[in-house]
């Protein structure tokens, strides 16, 4: 049985995803961002269902991928050919989209669904990686596009009530998302922004001597953080891991700290019990 008429537990990630298709192509700048998503893949084990809150969809309204095939967009350009020819033909889930539907509407939330909306590379890079079968059906979430902190937490907040067995929420973004300070020398000023804010992000994430209404408000207030508008001039890569704080409403069980492209970038991780 795919759901359960008791709320089961379920796993919470947010997870760096690096530069669009090149983690898939073997570039060793992300072989560390490769390696800590199998690692959590195992830590996970297998789920029933994947929902993906990915930092590539923007939209007026919640959206939720309601088809039952959803195919990929190769939302990216500029790549070798094969970056094109990639392929992760997992199947939809139109249960499980309607019951991500329910519960947002239930908190008050406008929500809409799109039957015809494709995976993004935030949805199909990481699972990739992670579940390389493809076996395990998928639902994709938007962001709004305001962007607002405390309105993406309150989402979360509503996927608590979701009734489904062993499901993973994936949140996709980069915890680190400075596009031309990719592109240049990593000189000590840069990399000092860099450490500054993902020290920042570790420590309001895994800091259990923080109350939960401190933890929110840090995260709602997020660009008084040191460095933090340098290393998200936009912070459409930041918002996923709103949501799943949301989701989760707890420090964060484990915190993975990385480098992707000569930058430090951080994942992190919960087990979330609804009794």
């Amino acid at each position: 049985m795919k759901t359960s008429q008791i709320k089961a537990s379920r796993n919470v990630v947010y997870v760096s995803h690096g530069g669009g298709p090149m983690p898939l192509l073997g570039d060793p700048e992300h072989q560390e961002m490769v390696t800590t998503l199998k690692t959590i893949a195992k830590q996970v084990g297998k789920p029933s269902a994947i929902l993906v809150i990915s930092a590539h969809w923007e939209a007026r309204l919640p959206t939720v991928t309601s088809g039952s095939s959803p195919g990929l967009n190769y939302d990216y350009g500029g790549f070798p050919t094969e970056a094109y020819d990639i392929q992760y033909p997992c199947l939809g889930e139109p249960e499980l989209a309607q019951k991500v539907m329910d519960a947002i509407k239930r908190n008050g939330i406008d929500v809409i669904d799109d039957k015809y909306r494709r995976f993004d590379h935030g949805v199909f890079v990481p699972l990739k990686i992670m579940y390389p079968e493809a076996d395990i059906p998928c639902v994709q979430l938007s962001l709004v596009q305001t962007l607002e902190p405390e309105l993406h937490i309150k989402i979360g907040q509503a996927l608590q009530d979701l009734d489904w067995s062993n499901l993973l929420v994936i949140g996709s973004g980069f915890s680190f998302h400075n596009m031309c300070a990719f592109f240049t020398p990593d000189v000590q000023e840069i990399r000092a922004k860099n450490l500054e804010f993902d020290d920042w992000l570790k420590a309001t994430m895994s800091d259990t001597s923080l109350s939960e209404t401190m933890r929110k408000q840090r995260l709602i207030d997020w660009e008084s953080a040191p460095s933090a508008r340098f290393c998200h001039p936009r912070e459409v890569h930041l918002i996923p891991l709103h949501v799943c704080y949301g989701m989760a409403g707890k420090a964060s069980d484990n915190v993975y700290q990385i480098e992707v492209m000569r930058k430090q970038a951080s994942m992190f991780s919960w087990a979330v019990s609804n009794d």
